[in-house]
């Protein structure tokens, strides 16, 4: 498997947030396996970030060694 390049683990990430801050971790996997993100972001990955993602507004950023950042994200 490819590794996701910064910019692609980054976004993956931030619209897993959305989707999990709205339907839950537990709807991780099925959201994961319906996008393009699928094979290029590990699963693994991104369920790892959104288990220390704070509380408040903050977005991903740094690929798959990145951290959270509060504020929001340049990205859609």
């Amino acid at each position: 498997m490819d590794h996701a390049p910064n910019a692609l683990f980054d976004l993956a990430v931030n619209r897993a947030a959305k989707v999990t801050s709205v339907l839950g971790l537990a709807h991780l996997e099925v959201w994961h396996s319906k996008t393009r993100f699928a094979v290029r972001v590990p699963l693994e990955g991104l369920r790892q970030a959104l288990l220390i993602k704070p509380k408040g507004e903050c977005f991903w950023s740094g690929g798959t060694t990145g951290q959270w950042q509060y504020g929001k994200a340049n990205t859609p």
